[in-house]
């Protein structure tokens, strides 16, 4: 089955898939709960990809598993964060900025996630529509890179779970583990598993566009959804604090910690 068709019937199952949540989500009064499907999604359409290609080869196998093990490691991660929870500030604001009609924009809102979700999967497209399905240097690089990047975001989002179930951290900052390093590492390495999600696909026929997953992520992450808000509602709630963990540790790329003394200077 051509690429062209492949993507079109993703983005029709996707796009059913959403209008259904979107009727879960006005029920329950929590539209938050598209983070948790959006990462979720990413499995089932790797899944989708692989049954509707005809290569099937050892390349798609492995790459099809590690999408899957990030997917549903990272959507249950946010499941227990999200569902039974509070709706997110995030969300609460568009709901103050979209009081003109919530309910639609909302739908066509969850819409565009599934056409990211679409978008952002390509390089799982190209790889299984290569004619090459044998492992190369490049791919095994990309398993590396993956393996290390899964487990990095795990035991970020590991670490920071523990201190804030910690009631004498309450109002407090994470400047421990890898947050000692880094003031978003599970933002770090969920940009470095899309680079190797595109080193599977590189040497196929048109593999070049398999890039614009990573640099989507990375432009989303330090531009837009990521790190802004994030450091925005963080000054909010916590402050001096955390003006001083700005200063003291790296935003993005984990690096020795500052001297408190030099971050001063």
């Amino acid at each position: 089955m051509s690429l062209i068709v492949s993507a079109l019937i993703a983005i029709g199952v996707l796009a059913v898939a959403m209008a259904l949540l979107w009727l879960v989500a006005r029920r329950v009064e929590n539209y938050a709960i598209v983070d948790v499907a959006w990462s979720f999604s990413f499995a089932l359409v790797v899944i989708l990809y692989l049954l509707l290609s005809d290569q099937q080869g050892f390349r798609s196998q492995i790459l099809t598993g590690l999408v899957i093990v990030w997917s549903v490691r990272l959507g249950s991660h946010l499941y227990s964060r999200v569902v039974g929870k509070p709706e997110e500030g995030r969300y609460r604001t568009l709901r103050e900025s979209w009081k003109d009609r919530p309910g639609l924009k909302f739908f066509l809102f969850y819409q565009m996630q599934a056409l990211s979700v679409v978008l952002l999967s390509l390089p799982f497209l190209l790889t299984f529509h290569g004619p090459n399905q044998n492992m190369t240097i490049l791919q095994w690089v990309g398993l590396a890179l993956a393996a290390v990047s899964v487990l990095g975001e795990g035991i970020a989002d590991y670490q920071l779970r523990q201190f804030i179930a910690e009631p004498n951290n309450k109002g407090k900052v994470c400047n421990q583990g890898l947050w000692a390093w880094s003031r978003h590492p599970n933002y770090f390495f969920e940009s470095l598993i899309w680079v190797a999600f595109a080193l599977f696909a590189l040497d196929a026929p048109w593999g070049w566009l398999a890039l614009l997953s990573p640099f989507i992520i990375w432009h989303l992450i330090l531009n837009v959804t990521g790190i802004p808000p994030t450091e925005e509602q963080c000054l909010k709630s916590r402050g001096e604090a955390y003006r001083l963990y700005q200063q003291t540790t790296s935003a993005f790329i984990p690096m020795p910690p500052k001297r408190r003394e030099q971050s001063k200077a």
